[in-house]
Formats: C-alpha cells, structure tokens, sequence
C-alpha cells in the first residue's frame, strides 16, 4: 500500500481497549507510547492484537515543539 503521508512511525500494539464502538490502540514507536481511538469495526477488521506490528500515520495542521 502507498500513502502520501509522511509522518510514518513503525511500532507494536502493546495494548486494546475495546468499548462497544471504539477501541484504544496503545503503540510503542521506539522510546514513546503513542495512543489511538479507532473505530472497534475497524479494530476487528485489520485483526489487530497485541503484538502485532503498526505504523502510525501522523497526519496534523499543527505541529509543536517543545524544549
């Protein structure tokens, strides 16, 4: 699959919080923890599990930095 996003973080799904319509996707990406709310419809149909190997893509209007 190709996407023209840019901000691309490879990672693994270290935790699922499924609620009746969303589920809270918890990903390590190297040194930081990145968390998701997606659809439990989408969750279900990419089989997605603890363990399983993701990419995060980031996309934003507004990026900060901070020292």
């Amino acid at each position: 699959m190709k996407i023209s996003g840019q901000n691309k973080l490879p990672g693994e799904v270290v935790a699922l919080k499924k609620g009746d319509v969303e589920c809270q996707v918890t990903m390590q990406a190297g040194e930081f923890r990145i968390v998701s709310i997606i659809t439990r419809d989408s969750a279900e149909e990419m089989g997605l599990d603890v363990g399983d190997r993701v990419v995060a893509l980031i996309k934003s209007t507004e990026v900060m930095i901070m020292k």
